[in-house]
C-alpha cells in the first residue's frame, strides 16, 4: 500500500512538472516572437509579458520612432488577441474611448456603441497628449476592466492589457498624467535606441516588408488566461513579502522624496515578481525578482521634492541607493 501512495504521489509530481514545463515553454515562444519584429528589445518584451501575465498595464515612454507602437503590436498578434488603438489628440471624448449609448429610433431604446476601449490588447497611443477629463475615463477600465454608460456597468472581459505611449521629449499641448493615473500602470519602460548592429538588422529585415505583417499567433487566449491564473499560483514567501514592504516604506522616508509609493505599489511589486518568476522558470518569487523589478514598478509612483530635481537627482538614482541599502533575505535563498 506504502509503495501505491508513493508511486501516485511520483506520477502527480511527474504531471505538474510536465505542464509547468510546457507554460514556460509558451512564455518563451511568446517573447522569441515579439523578437522576431523588435531588434534587440528582449528586456523590454519580457517586462511587456510579465505586465500581461500579472494581469496590469504598461507605460511605454520614450521618443517617437523606437518601436513603441511596433512592440505593441507584435504582443497582441502573438496571443492572438483582439487589437485596438486610441489616437490621443487634444480634441478627444471620453464617449470617444468609451463607447457612447445612441437612440435608435426603430427600437425606441438607447443601444451602447462600445468604443475603441473595449478590446484585449489596447493601444493608447501619446496619452498625455489628450485633456485630463479623457485620461480618467482610463481609470475604471484600467483598474477594473469594466466601464460605467448611463449608469450601467459593463465588463471588458479578459485578457484586458493596456500599454500607453507617451513622449518624453515634447511637451508643448501635452497634459501631464496625474499622480492617480500613473498608479494604474503596473511598469514603466523605456525602450532605447539600439546599437549599430541591431539597427543594421532592423534595416535589413525592412528593406522589403515590414516583419509584422508575417507575424501569426503562438498561442491562444484561452491559453493566455490559463497562464494568468498560473502566476497567481507562483509562491511568495513571508520573507519576500517583508522584502518588498521594506522598500516601499523605504520611499517614504527619503527626504528628496516629496511622495512616496502606496500600498498598491506593494501588491504591483509582488505581482509583477510572481510574473517575472514565472517567465524564469520557477514557481517561487526570490528577493533578486523583487529588485530587478522595483525600479519598473516604482519610478513613475515617486514624485521627489523640487529641491531634488534642482540638483539633477532623479528617481531611479534614489530608488538604486534604496535598494543597495535595504536588507536583503538572503539566507533562505542561498541555496537554491
Amino acid at each position: 500500500m506504502l509503495e501505491l501512495y508513493f508511486c501516485v504521489y511520483i506520477l502527480t509530481f511527474v504531471a505538474c512538472l510536465g505542464g509547468f514545463l510546457i507554460m514556460h515553454k509558451q512564455i518563451e515562444t511568446i517573447i522569441e516572437n515579439i523578437e522576431k519584429v523588435m531588434i534587440g528589445k528582449r528586456e523590454v518584451a519580457e517586462l511587456s509579458v510579465v505586465a500581461l501575465l500579472a494581469g496590469g498595464h504598461v507605460l511605454l515612454e520614450d521618443v517617437p520612432g523606437v518601436g513603441k507602437t511596433m512592440m505593441v503590436k507584435a504582443l497582441a498578434k502573438s496571443v492572438g488577441a483582439e487589437f485596438k488603438r486610441i489616437q490621443f489628440t487634444p480634441d478627444l471624448l471620453p464617449s470617444d474611448v468609451i463607447g457612447v449609448s445612441i437612440y435608435n429610433p426603430k427600437t425606441l431604446q438607447f443601444e451602447f456603441r462600445p468604443g475603441p476601449i473595449m478590446g484585449n490588447i489596447i493601444l493608447a497611443d501619446e496619452i498625455n497628449r489628450t485633456s485630463p477629463k479623457t485620461q480618467s475615463a482610463l481609470l475604471e477600465s484600467m483598474e477594473e476592466a469594466s466601464v460605467t454608460i448611463d449608469g450601467e456597468t459593463l465588463d471588458i472581459g479578459k485578457p484586458f492589457f493596456v500599454m500607453a505611449t507617451q513622449n518624453p521629449i515634447e511637451y508643448e499641448g501635452t497634459y501631464p498624467l496625474p499622480e492617480a493615473q500613473l498608479d494604474r500602470f503596473l511598469l514603466k519602460i523605456k525602450m532605447g535606441y539600439p546599437n549599430a548592429q541591431e539597427e543594421i538588422e532592423v534595416l535589413r529585415r525592412a528593406e522589403k516588408t515590414q516583419p509584422i505583417f508575417d507575424l501569426t499567433p503562438v498561442i491562444t487566449l484561452d491559453e493566455l488566461l490559463k497562464l494568468q491564473d498560473e502566476v497567481k499560483e507562483v509562491y511568495v514567501e513571508d520573507s519576500v513579502k517583508s522584502y518588498i514592504v521594506q522598500l516601499a516604506r523605504a520611499t517614504r522616508n527619503v527626504s528628496e522624496i516629496y511622495l512616496g509609493v502606496s500600498p498598491r505599489a506593494s501588491i504591483a511589486l509582488m505581482k509583477a515578481s510572481q510574473a517575472y518568476a514565472k517567465i524564469e522558470d520557477r514557481d517561487y518569487v526570490k528577493p533578486d525578482d523583487v529588485q530587478y523589478l522595483a525600479p519598473f514598478v516604482f519610478g513613475h509612483r515617486i514624485i521627489l521634492r523640487p529641491e531634488a530635481r534642482y540638483e539633477g537627482k532623479t528617481t531611479e538614482d534614489i530608488l538604486e541607493r534604496i535598494i543597495s541599502k535595504s536588507v536583503i533575505p538572503i539566507k533562505r535563498y542561498a541555496e537554491q
